[in-house]
């Protein structure tokens, strides 16, 4: 019996698929790497400004930061999986089946690594620092160089703006940990568990291939329904009813972040972020995506269900703060008992009610 994915593989495949983004001199690549650095820098304080979670955000500010490429990107995630499920996954009792699993997830990891700006990784455990006998909790971000280049192009946004704008959504989400020490293993013990009951060896590959057909299916002819934006791709059409409840408490947990990495980008105004308004709105646009392709990548890697999560997410955050405000939100990251249930996500005044009576 062997692992179930050759992870090597899967470095090997992403690295050799993964595209390099546009091209650049030198000396603008070492500007974007300086300005992407300094600017998550400033971003902690800007949260904390907004939150008033201050001594999260000095916890923050304190993470390592990474400005990579897109193979890098790739070869991150897969170390983040492979800590988080990799002894959890059902052994190969053929030689091919993790070879074909490391093709697989390497093939879709280079796909994502052109389309992701930046990423809080709350959980792959650090190295230790030199001289010092403990490793640091974990958490580091991820900046994606040629992607950021590329978005702020596309947009025509000011690249000063755009990039500490950036950095505010992926800083906010390493406040959020830092705030909250028991979201890490939360979460991370919700995704192993569903992990453990997705992969049963049981289930096999008619579900995938079911699923699949799923997705294949929404891409009928006709305008997209609501329905059709809120599915949340492959995975979905692979779970059980017992996995989609598992499933729905874990989106809601990440409606919560991101949507509260969202509010908290833009509510730094236009006084630090001049353009803030017309960046928002044109990247609205391109989270719509345009084109068959587009969409069909889309649904088959869950990323409609990801923008659902930022919307339904920031809209809760907001439903909140107008309640409660940002002090009132803060009870969120008390415990996990304080974390909005599926309802609630979509209905604030719910956990409001809940959580302060």
């Amino acid at each position: 019996m062997s692992s179930p994915i050759d992870w090597g593989v899967a470095r090997r495949r992403s690295a050799a698929l993964a595209t390099p983004g546009p091209r650049a001199e030198k000396a603008e690549v070492m500007a974007l790497v300086a300005q992407l650095r300094a600017a998550a820098a400033r971003a902690p304080e800007h949260v904390a400004r907004i939150t008033g979670l201050d001594e999260a955000a000095e916890v923050a500010a304190d993470f390592p930061v990474y400005v990579v490429d897109r193979p890098r990107w790739a070869e991150a995630n897969i170390a983040m999986f492979a800590h988080l499920v990799g002894d959890l996954l059902p052994a190969s009792s053929s030689r091919a089946g993790p070879r074909l699993a490391g093709e697989e997830l390497g093939i879709v990891l280079a796909l994502l690594s052109s389309r992701v700006l930046g990423q809080f990784d709350p959980f792959t455990p650090m190295p230790p620092r030199p001289g010092e006998g403990l490793a640091p909790q974990p958490g580091r971000l991820l900046l994606v160089a040629p992607n950021v280049l590329r978005t702020e192009g596309q947009l025509g946004a000011a690249s000063e703006d755009f990039r500490l704008w950036v950095c505010l959504h992926e800083q906010t989400h390493a406040v959020q940990f830092a705030a909250a020490p028991w979201l890490r293993d939360h979460l991370a013990s919700r995704m192993r568990h569903l992990a453990t009951g997705i992969t049963a060896a049981e289930q096999g590959k008619d579900r995938l291939l079911r699923g699949v057909r799923a997705v294949l299916d929404t891409l009928r002819p006709g305008e997209a329904t609501d329905a059709d934006a809120t599915m949340p791709g492959l995975l979905d059409a692979v779970l059980d009813e017992s996995e989609r409840a598992d499933m729905a408490e874990l989106v809601a947990v990440m409606s919560l972040l991101e949507g509260h990495a969202d509010v908290v980008m833009d509510e730094v105004g236009p006084a630090v972020l001049p353009s803030v308004r017309r960046i928002r709105r044109a990247f609205e646009k391109r989270r719509d995506g345009t084109g068959m392709l587009d969409i069909l990548l889309r649904r088959l890697l869950g990323m409609d269900a990801k923008i659902a999560q930022y919307r339904t997410g920031a809209a809760f955050v907001r439903g909140v703060i107008d309640i409660v405000g940002h002090d009132g939100l803060a009870a969120v990251w008390h415990g996990p008992l304080n974390l909005p249930t599926p309802e609630e996500i979509a209905t604030p005044r719910a956990w409001v009610r809940r959580i302060h009576g």
